[in-house]
């Protein structure tokens, strides 16, 4: 299944009618996008809400709108692993590693059957 093409960026149709929003209120859209985005919607909320946060002038308000940012990238990122559906091939949750084998190198030489020579 192919994937819906990635958004080349977002521009509200507000900041073109209307200029920059103040911080306030972009804030307050971050926060409303973070709780009103589907599965559906993500990316273009995900692009909205980087533009929003680009127009927020100081650090102390970019700071304030991170709980917000990283809640939109966990679902952006969980919900595109989902329509990607399962991986296969890989190693990983198998209890393998890159060999293929289960088990520590001493644990591997243990059940190999060795034995051991008594010294006199």
């Amino acid at each position: 299944m192919a994937e819906p093409p990635k958004p080349a960026g977002f521009v509200s149709l507000k900041s073109i009618t209307q200029g920059q929003p103040d911080a306030a209120s972009a804030l307050a859209d971050i926060r409303r996008i973070y709780f009103k985005t589907t599965k559906q919607t993500i990316e273009h909320d995900f692009a909205h809400a980087i533009e929003l946060l680009k127009s927020l002038p100081t650090e102390d308000e970019r700071e304030k709108a991170t709980v917000f940012m990283e809640g939109l990238a966990e679902m952006r990122k969980e919900w595109a692993a989902v329509m990607r559906g399962p991986r296969t091939g890989g190693t990983e949750g198998t209890g393998t590693g890159k060999t293929g084998r289960t088990g520590s190198q001493t644990e591997q030489r243990g059940k190999r059957g060795r034995t051991e020579t008594k010294r006199k």
